[in-house]
């Protein structure tokens, strides 16, 4: 556990700012300076196909199904676009939010066009929710596509979009993924590792990067390197592909205690389960993430929900 006063706060973030960016760090890891952050981008970044189709729950359908895990699980906080948050968040004045920024489908593939994400909305736009207190904003996420040939542009963007959000004292969240022809391999652990790094010298405070593969040996190791490039940048990594519950919080707890990594960000895995079930896997996810279970004293936790 972590105290208030253990807080590492970024010289962007002004004096006046310092003690709401402890508060929000401190809540959304809950004292464990690691991050349990559900996912909710995926309606744009996979349009339907994550929310429809054979072997997903029926609830998944509706988007509301995303807001009503929020609010009954344990999370640190949910990411999602500012415009879902608009029309659900009136019900669901409770859940942290963390908007996402930028956003882009996966509809162009790469063999048509390197990768572009750029802003949805401005920083001014934004303050109207932060300033009318309507939803608790506690912090914005932004994708950057490393390798890309339109990286320059998603830079220039992350850079600012982290130093403005340093400046009202909320929680900047970079979403890391190597892409483009330039890349042959998106999960290879020294490109990952950059793509971490990158992420630190943007002024991140947590970077959000695919788990890297290795052709032998375990890959929580090969995180090791991407943990060390990111310094004071906390690593957290995608849930990815739907994963076995066991399989998945086994992973989880490898890439914290072998990786050294600060926690995940879930999407699939959560919100293609009924709701009941979903609640019982982010409890599952949180235990291990904040307060550091085993694998098996999480999985009954799942399956006694």
């Amino acid at each position: 556990m972590i105290s208030l006063d253990e807080i590492k706060v970024p010289l962007d973030v002004p004096q006046s700012k310092r003690d709401n960016y402890k508060r929000i760090f401190f809540e959304i890891t809950q004292g464990s300076g690691r991050l349990m952050l559900m996912a909710g981008d995926q309606k744009v970044e996979h349009l339907n196909d994550d929310f429809y189709g054979p072997g997903i729950s029926p609830e998944d359908a509706d988007p509301e199904h995303l807001f009503k895990i929020a609010s009954k699980a344990r999370i640190g906080a949910f990411a999602t676009q500012l415009g879902l948050i608009a029309r659900y968040g009136m019900d669901y004045p409770h859940i942290r939010y963390v908007v996402k920024l930028n956003s882009k489908t996966h509809l162009v593939k790469t063999a048509q066009r390197d990768p572009l994400s750029l802003l949805w909305l401005s920083f001014e736009q934004l303050d109207y929710f932060l300033e009318t207190k309507s939803v608790p904003i506690v912090g914005v996420g932004y994708t950057i596509y490393p390798g890309s040939e339109f990286e320059a542009q998603m830079l220039r963007e992350a850079a600012q979009l982290v130093f403005e959000a340093h400046q009202r004292g909320l929680i900047a969240i970079i979403w890391a993924y190597p892409r483009g022809k330039a890349v042959s391999n998106e999960t290879d652990p020294h490109l990952v590792a950059g793509a971490a790094g990158l992420g630190a010298c943007l002024g991140a405070d947590f970077v959000k990067v695919n788990p890297p593969s290795v052709k032998e040996g375990d890959p929580n190791l090969a995180l090791k390197e991407a943990v060390a490039a990111a310094g004071r940048t906390r690593v957290i990594c995608a849930g990815g592909k739907e994963t076995a519950v066991k399989d998945f919080l086994s992973r989880l707890h490898g890439q914290i205690h072998i990786g050294g990594t600060y926690g995940n960000a879930t999407g699939r895995n959560i919100h293609q389960k009924p709701l009941s079930e979903a609640v019982a896997f982010c409890n599952a996810i949180a235990a291990i993430t904040f307060d550091g279970v085993s694998v098996e004293e999480a999985f009954a936790i799942y399956k006694e929900s």
